[in-house]
């Protein structure tokens, strides 16, 4: 009889879509469990600030047009998040410096950001092209396929400034580079779900979950104003209640089966049940969530098509 998994979660490791061994499989949704616990348990003010829709559009286009693995995307909009908070933090700490204008005390909070704005589009493009390094099936975007790409789309920089950038965001984030992602989520509980019931078509569920994924990500926010509506039954819910809402919000274990459920809705319709069932039993988030989640997205791809 084949081992079964239980409540816990990790990333994925590089290793191809059906092919992670049982022991991996669990070294992985341990590993997934406890860096989303971290990750909620630790949360900034400015959590999400930068999963914007167009700035998430703007990375996913990118990752297209360089033939990237979708991972390396997400990946990259992890990275651009954490650096981004870290830097910004960092600069608005910076005492003002002697001369600037005592009677415009904006004055140098604009010009921190008048700068950044210049810097921005290839910091967004930088953390791409780490991410890019770290996925073992992602077409590697050196110097010199970047340079050319920033040229096309109208941005003049050389390989010196890519390298410059590059060491900027390293050093930023302290050259922690492995963060989780929610394809890293989907793809795990995909992993576990195929394990535990061979004969759930996990196969087909992959590549509809990756546009139900995306889909989500580019309409986050009405989809989770949605959500908080529905787990409140409040059409104008408090700020207080959205504060807290916000764990929720970066719960990528959430999303993660939401989206799986969503897709299952789509494609298998009938397995349904057994399939929120058992996301429910590797996860311990409860049916009532999983089918909240999937409900609320189902009606944003309706109205939106």
């Amino acid at each position: 009889m084949a081992k079964h998994f239980f409540c816990s979660p990790s990333p994925n490791k590089n290793v191809k879509f059906r092919e992670a061994s049982f022991d991996l499989l669990t070294d992985f949704l341990v590993n997934l469990n406890k860096k989303n616990k971290d990750n909620i348990n630790s949360l900034s003010k400015c959590s999400g600030n930068f999963r914007d829709k167009r700035l998430m559009e703007y990375i996913f286009l990118i990752t297209k047009e360089l033939r990237l693995d979708p991972l390396a995307g997400y990946h990259a909009i992890e990275l651009l998040q954490r650096f981004m908070v870290k830097h910004l933090t960092d600069l608005l700490a910076t005492p003002t410096p002697q001369g600037a204008a005592a009677d415009q005390p904006r004055s140098y909070e604009d010009a921190v950001f008048e700068k950044l704005k210049e810097k921005f589009p290839f910091i967004v493009f930088t953390c791409v092209q780490i991410a890019s390094k770290l996925s073992l099936h992602s077409h590697i975007i050196d110097n010199n396929t970047a340079v050319r790409f920033l040229h096309s789309i109208g941005h003049d920089v050389s390989k010196q400034a890519l390298l410059e950038s590059e060491l900027m965001v390293l050093k930023g984030l302290e050259y922690k580079l492995n963060a989780t992602n929610p394809l890293s989520f989907v793809e795990i509980l995909l992993e576990v779900l195929g394990h535990n019931e061979p004969s759930i078509p996990v196969e087909c569920l992959h590549l509809l979950s990756q546009h139900v994924l995306q889909f989500i990500s580019l309409q986050r926010t009405t989809i989770y104003d949605s959500l908080l509506v529905t787990t409140t039954q409040c059409v104008s819910p408090p700020r207080e209640q959205r504060e807290k809402f916000v764990t929720v919000t970066e719960d990528c274990m959430l999303l993660g089966v939401g989206v799986i459920a969503v897709a299952t809705f789509v494609l298998h319709n009938r397995k349904w049940e057994q399939i929120v069932g058992e996301l429910s039993h590797i996860t311990g988030i409860s049916v009532r969530s999983i089918r909240d989640f999937a409900h609320v997205t189902l009606m944003h791809i309706v109205t939106s098509t």
